[in-house]
């Protein structure tokens, strides 16, 4: 099999599709040390959201709910990886990365930074039980 082109930030550029099988696939190409957070992102919401939807979409996982949309993806970038909370701003506390859409925040995680698990959960247990995001 060939491995997925790496987009900008090395991005893994994987086609759209429905289910456990893209995103495994986006995980499996994840560079270097991104694919350590990736993997993390994704055991956590399985961990903590049963019935979990998956699915890639602009080269982006997705994770939701059936009937109840999108509320967590993520996506790399050159220097972090890039988690957005569709209902950021109804979560507590509200993830510090601002977003130009009024509902939106975001987690930048870097190689260095040390990843509260913990809140991590939090956040993916809350934004979980809000309306998502209908893509």
């Amino acid at each position: 099999m060939t491995q997925p082109r790496l987009l900008a930030g090395g991005n893994p550029q994987i086609p759209k599709g429905e289910g456990n099988e893209p995103v495994q696939a986006y995980l499996d190409a994840m560079p270097g040390w991104k694919q350590q957070i990736g993997l993390l992102i994704d055991r956590l919401v399985l961990e903590t959201v049963p019935g979990v939807a998956k699915a890639v979409k602009w080269n982006t996982p997705l994770y939701g709910l059936p009937g109840q949309g999108w509320f967590l993806a993520f996506h790399c970038f050159e220097k972090y990886v890039k988690v957005t909370f569709f209902q950021g701003m109804s979560l507590a506390p509200i993830p510090p990365g601002k977003s130009k859409q009024p509902h939106v925040r975001y987690l930048d995680i870097r190689e260095t930074d040390e990843v509260d698990e913990p809140q991590l959960v939090h956040w993916i247990a809350q934004a979980s039980a809000l309306p998502g995001e209908r893509q």
